[in-house]
């Protein structure tokens, strides 16, 4: 089903997460509209920048991760995680 391309099950999940993350940010900027907050990056920032900058960041621990071999891919999961939550809270 996913020859197509060549994706796998794993990388499809990936899309399919990020897509429904799209989905319920819209779904919550449409309902409850948010006024963009100040956080310690000193620019004012919304629901959708911040996951955003938590996508690129997680990227970017994702590839560091990969490269440097610090220790087998899932685990990168669970510092993204901390690092999404850290975005969310303070920037």
């Amino acid at each position: 089903m996913l020859d197509w391309m060549a994706w796998t099950t794993a990388t499809a999940a990936f899309f399919v997460c990020i897509a429904c993350l799209l989905v319920i940010f819209t779904t919550l900027a449409i309902k409850y509209p948010e006024t963009p907050r100040i956080g310690v990056l000193r620019i004012e920032t919304t629901r959708g920048d911040r996951l955003f900058i938590t996508l690129l960041g997680s990227a970017f621990i994702n590839l560091a991760w990969l490269g440097l071999e610090i220790a087998p891919q899932p685990y990168a999961m669970l510092a993204c995680l901390i690092y999404a939550a850290a975005v969310f809270r303070w920037v």
